[in-house]
């Protein structure tokens, strides 16, 4: 309200100037006197200033008009007008609806109408960027690999779009297997995006698989740092590839960096079994057995393993087996309920000779959930109390067809590994073994040192200097055994003669 009174005011007071200036201009003696030649132009006051501001709006018309003729010129001689961008936009226009038809054809896996769309649209846009981007997707889908890798390396030319072009070359090597270029590739994209968690993970793997323990640990920590992977997980997988490493210096006959690298790797995961085994075999060979001790026993405490009972046997290769019975109670206290601590235990007492002790320490492993190995020590049992080669036989010839209890097993593709190894052997992926039961196979686990000679019956022969668990070999096709039936199961007298010894 006040404003629009301010302005009323305005107004009027505007009027009553103009009218003020037009009475003194009027009342004003004199004028002006315009001489052209012959000819002469008195003028009043009133009529001067009049022609005067009729002369500015003339001088302002020819200025509009000049830039008009002006523009006019520019656009005959090729110069952007309104004209021209008219034009344009109406390309842009096209091109855009070309690159939207495009980006729906490639989102149905219409990879030819996505291709020819995404082309159609290069020729409206001056975006090359979109354009040959949406061409090498789409002659991906339309499986043209060739125009797919022209398209990624005209990517890899524009600084802007350079990382797509690399990791797009980086997949195509890696699906034809050309893992060595793909390697290059997949550094070079990490360094131009070290958090992106694609080109993180596939250079990991990368590393793992050709044995760069140094640079797949450095990529490990770059993990860590962009917040792709947990603390924990990244403490387990660097302490895997410091054992790798460890093994790798172990086949250079590098003594002092083998134990500092195993030593390492023990330090950054206790629980991770290879590293525990390694590190007790690095402190054995610095004569520090009581270092080696403790690092099993912690492992053990985390989960007992049989490679853990090799390693802790192996610090004392010469004691008998009464010697090892006893210092082996440092483990087998640990965890007394627990199926290897228990199968450990048997298979230590059947070393000392003491069947009926290894009988209750087995329990009922070899009947309630049995494989190879509980009912391999059954079978020695038996033999070593005595019983007839048809109850041997009968306990054998289960462990034949029986699981074979808990394996190196590669968590990703179900894959069996005789010994643990950082990189499964089938699908090649990294830090996915587990020890973890394996389906009854073809082939029957290797039985204990222990109870060969039992089993056979060569006792006169020794056991006590045999180590207390060994590794398996590589699993081998068994040949084909004919079994009668007789010898799948013991008489009804043999079976009698067992529930009487166990009763």
């Amino acid at each position: 309200m006040l404003w629009s009174l301010v302005k009323i005011l305005v107004f009027v007071a505007l009027v009553g100037a103009a009218t003020f200036g037009a009475s003194y201009l009027l009342e004003l003696e004199g004028g002006v006197r315009i001489a052209l030649g012959a000819t002469e132009f008195n003028l009043t006051p009133i009529r001067a200033v009049i022609g005067l501001l009729l002369l500015v709006l003339a001088i302002w018309l020819l200025m509009k008009l000049a830039g008009l003729l002006i523009a006019l010129l520019r656009f005959i001689n090729g110069d952007e007008t309104a004209l021209s961008r008219y034009f344009d936009r109406n390309r842009e226009r096209k091109g855009f609806n070309a690159l939207g038809d495009s980006l729906m054809a490639l989102a149905s896996g219409e990879g030819r109408l996505a291709m020819s769309k995404a082309q159609k649209a290069e020729k409206y846009l001056d975006r090359a960027d979109l354009t040959t981007l949406v061409i090498a997707q789409a002659a991906e889908v339309a499986g043209d690999r060739r125009r797919a890798e022209e398209a990624y390396k005209k990517l890899v030319t524009d600084e802007r779009t350079r990382f797509v072009g690399v990791r797009g070359l980086m997949k195509q090597k890696l699906a034809d297997g050309d893992t060595e270029k793909a390697m290059k590739l997949a550094e070079k994209a990490f360094a131009l995006k070290p958090q992106h968690v694609e080109v993180q993970d596939t250079l990991l793997k990368l590393q793992a698989a050709s044995a760069d323990w140094k640079g797949a640990r450095g990529t490990l920590k770059a993990k860590l740092r962009h917040g792709a992977l947990p603390r924990d997980v990244h403490k387990r997988r660097d302490a895997v590839l410091a054992l790798s490493e460890a093994k790798t210096v172990i086949a250079e006959d590098s003594s002092i960096e083998m134990r500092e690298a195993a030593i390492e790797a023990n330090r950054l995961s206790p629980d991770l079994i290879p590293a525990a085994c390694f590190a007790a075999r690095a402190y054995a060979e610095q004569g520090k057995p009581k270092y080696a001790t403790r690092v099993l026993k912690k492992a053990w405490e985390a989960s007992p393993h049989p490679d853990l009972a090799a390693a802790f046997a192996a610090l004392e290769p010469d004691e008998s087996a009464a010697e090892r019975l006893k210092r082996f109670k440092l483990l087998t206290r640990i965890h007394p309920e627990h199926r290897e601590t228990r199968l450990l235990l048997a298979e230590l007492l059947i070393a000392a000779e003491d069947f009926p002790a290894a009988r209750r320490a087995l329990g009922d492993l070899a009947t309630e959930k049995p494989d190879a190995r509980a009912l391999t020590i059954m079978a020695a049992i038996e033999r070593g109390e005595g019983a007839s080669d048809a109850v041997v036989k009968g306990w054998l010839t289960r462990a034949v067809a029986a699981p074979r209890g808990p394996q190196w097993t590669c968590e990703n593709c179900h894959h069996i590994h005789a010994e643990w190894v950082p990189v499964c052997e089938h699908c090649q992926a990294f830090d996915t073994l587990a020890w973890r039961d394996a389906p009854a196979g073809d082939y029957q686990t290797p039985m204990s040192q222990h109870m060969l000679p039992l089993i056979v019956g060569r006792v006169d022969e020794g056991v006590a200097d045999l180590p207390v668990a060994t590794t398996p070999p590589e699993p081998q096709e068994a040949a084909p055994v004919e079994i009668t039936e007789a010898e799948v199961l013991p008489p009804e007298d043999s079976l009698e003669e067992s529930r009487g010894r166990n009763g």
